[in-house]
């Protein structure tokens, strides 16, 4: 639990410094498109898990998840169309942001510790959803 509390201290702090150096809009696509994308890829694991096992806990997730996704990625499409209301409630925003991805990162270190896997290497979904949402927020 204190690896929890420390993480969320440090990811709230890189969300604030990344709003003082790119600004509410470009931090804010960039974070919402990054855990859109997460968001999608640990419903997509609770999907493969639920045929596997059948648990009702890992339907709900499924169902969670996928929420967040939808909910997250249509925040994320209005950002790149230029029409994001994140601005006005940037502080808000950040602390919401920093507790969805804590959340994916505990996610993806159970899912990676469940597979057998140990070390660092559940790290590479939050990289590839940045870099994928920072490449579409450049490109936009």
């Amino acid at each position: 639990m204190k690896q929890a509390l420390v993480l969320i201290v440090v990811v709230i702090g890189a969300l604030e410094s990344g709003r003082a150096v790119l600004g509410d809009a470009v931090l804010m696509a960039v974070a919402n498109g990054a855990m859109a994308l997460m968001a999608l890829m640990i419903a997509a694991t609770f999907l493969w898990l639920w045929f596997e096992r059948a648990t009702p806990l890992a339907l709900g997730m499924v169902y969670s998840w996928a929420g967040a996704a939808l909910f997250i990625g249509g925040g994320w499409a209005l950002a790149l169309s230029g029409q994001a209301a994140w601005p006005a409630f940037a502080h808000v925003a950040v602390l919401v942001q920093g507790l969805y991805l804590v959340g994916a990162l505990l996610h993806f270190a159970v899912i990676h510790r469940s597979f057998g896997f140990h070390g660092a290497s559940f790290l590479w979904p939050m990289a590839l959803a940045l870099g994928l949402s920072a490449l579409l927020a450049a490109l936009v």
